[in-house]
């Protein structure tokens, strides 16, 4: 059970962030800009580190299969498939970082047709999930709430990022939507 919960948790994971660093190379390229003060640092290590937190207490806890299993897994997979939505939608701006190349605009297709933020939305999903799946809930509620916390900050930074200065763009304008560490 504790090796197939990391491989749900893991393997995605590092897919995602192989596709992110190729991002980030051709959004750098096209001299996209990063702000500073931005949390994926943070986010970096707190990502994985509430994954194996819920891991964690699955082990110390002996969690098995049952109902909250099961939704756990139904909202997991909810949340992957709205976050690979949008990374679908962003196609290559999409990366972990804030990178906002000169002269593009805000996306407005797919799920940000409805939601501003629909990747963060997904990663805190992805934390509601593995943590039913795992029966973590003390490191699942830890989780969520501490990561919601750099989720927060990050869309400030990404605001800020993205406000029209200098005369230059318009509303809306935006570069890349990261919004995801994992």
């Amino acid at each position: 059970m504790l090796l197939a919960l990391a491989f749900l948790a893991f393997v995605p994971m590092v897919l995602e962030a192989r596709r992110a660093v190729h991002h980030d190379r051709r959004l750098r390229a096209a001299g996209a800009t990063e702000p500073a003060g931005d949390v994926y640092r943070l986010m970096q290590v707190a990502y994985p580190a509430c994954f194996l937190a819920m891991i964690g207490e699955a082990w110390l806890r002996g969690s098995g299969t049952g109902a909250a299993f099961t939704m756990g897994l139904v909202t997991f997979s909810a949340a992957k498939g709205l976050k690979y939505w949008a990374i679908a939608t962003l196609g290559t701006r999409w990366t972990f970082r804030v990178l906002v190349p000169p002269g593009s605009l805000r996306i407005v297709a797919g799920p940000y047709r409805w939601l501003r933020h629909p990747n963060y939305v997904a990663v805190v999903g992805e934390l509601v999930g593995f943590a039913l799946t795992a029966q973590a809930p003390f490191a699942g509620v830890t989780a969520v709430a501490g990561f919601s916390t750099l989720i927060l900050a990050r869309i400030r930074i990404e605001e800020r990022a993205l406000t029209p200065r200098d005369g230059m763009g318009s509303e809306g304008t935006k570069a890349t939507e990261p919004e995801s560490v994992g």
